[in-house]
């Protein structure tokens, strides 16, 4: 059992204090999650500095639990790490900034691209197919999920998810014509 003293010394982590900043950003109480961003906006820079990944996967996970759109050049080193475990991480702060804001995914395009067709680890290419959505409907990127989804080589549940997120950028560009 935890004492009231150890409660009151223990210091939040940085996934503690993240998940709080989601908590607040569904609540809508903008002020409280700002203040709690610029607490943290050191300590999360260090740990995406961290040699251990993960702290770095925790670092880019909560760039999106913080609702942090300026970071988007931090994301995009995620994305380019070397875990795969780090690359996730980064991919679902993509993927969460840019439910509401296609620019996200518009700035790292061509990474995404190059994610979706030759990530080595499947579920980091998954989930660049899953931020894809998020993006405009841009030609490029239609073309190479039709090209994943059509290709036997690949496994079936990239195949079904390429397949579904060109579906949809088509539909969202025809509904722009």
């Amino acid at each position: 059992m935890l004492t009231p003293a150890y409660r009151v010394t223990r210091r939040v982590t940085l996934l503690e204090a993240a998940t709080k900043a989601d908590e607040l950003a569904q609540t809508g109480a903008e002020r409280e999650l700002a203040t709690l961003r610029q607490e943290w906006d050191d300590e999360l820079e260090a740990a995406a500095r961290s040699p251990d990944y993960r702290e770095r996967t925790v670092a880019y996970r909560a760039v999106g639990l913080f609702r942090f759109r300026q970071k988007v050049e931090l994301l995009r080193r995620g994305l380019e790490d070397e875990s795969p475990a780090a690359r996730g991480a980064a991919l679902v702060s993509v993927q969460l900034l840019s439910r509401d804001h296609p620019g996200v995914v518009n700035q790292i395009r061509p990474l995404l691209h190059n994610l979706a067709s030759a990530d080595a680890h499947e579920a980091v290419r998954r989930l660049a197919i899953v931020c894809l959505r998020n993006g405009s409907p841009q030609r490029e990127t239609i073309v190479l999920l039709n090209g994943l989804a059509g290709d036997d080589e690949q496994e079936p549940e990239l195949r079904n998810a390429a397949r579904a997120v060109a579906a949809d950028l088509r539909k969202r560009a025809g509904a722009k014509s």
